[in-house]
């Protein structure tokens, strides 16, 4: 098994029930051992939209990278992800951050996240639900986050939201 931690987002429809049902799909990677509290952040690019909802999640998995990112794009799919704009308004993101230890650098994958220490909207989650994250050359995510300190984001629910909203959903 293997820690990984996987950023989630959405800023169309209902947001909050989107990212709570994509967590429940996430189970079949392995056991989620941590999720942060909900974030409201703006975007960051693209065309004009409206504010996401953001979250991370720790799992502990026996998938390989690779296979975890294909779960990933499906648990998108099945939430109505289409990708016509880059950086555009999305139904539901996943994004493999990190994956314990590891470096990789493939056509379509790569970890860390090459944006992961630009975002507060993903590092501040990280340290939330795994406190002691770190990039594999040892640099911890807690010490990259005055780097990100002027980007907006809120808490907007607290760690259990998203059993809250699956409970409330299903």
């Amino acid at each position: 098994m293997a820690r990984a931690a996987l950023g989630l987002g959405s800023n169309l429809g209902d947001r909050r029930t989107r990212l709570g049902a994509a967590l429940l799909r996430l189970r079949d990677a392995g056991p989620i051992v941590a999720v942060s509290s909900l974030y409201e952040t703006a975007p960051i690019g693209g065309p004009a939209q409206g504010p996401f909802l953001n979250a991370v999640a720790i799992v502990d998995t026996g998938l390989p990278p690779r296979p975890l990112l294909e779960l990933c794009q499906g648990i998108e799919r099945e939430a109505g992800r289409r990708r016509p704009v880059r950086w555009g308004p999305r139904s539901l993101d996943i994004d493999l951050l990190l994956y314990e230890g590891m470096v990789v650098e493939e056509p379509g994958l790569r970890i860390p996240h090459p944006q992961l220490i630009l975002r507060r909207f993903a590092l501040e989650p990280l340290v939330e639900a795994w406190p002691e994250a770190a990039l594999p050359d040892g640099t911890t995510a807690a010490s990259l986050l005055p780097g990100v300190a002027g980007q907006e984001a809120e808490v907007v629910a607290g760690p259990g939201w998203w059993e809250q909203t699956a409970l409330s959903s299903g």
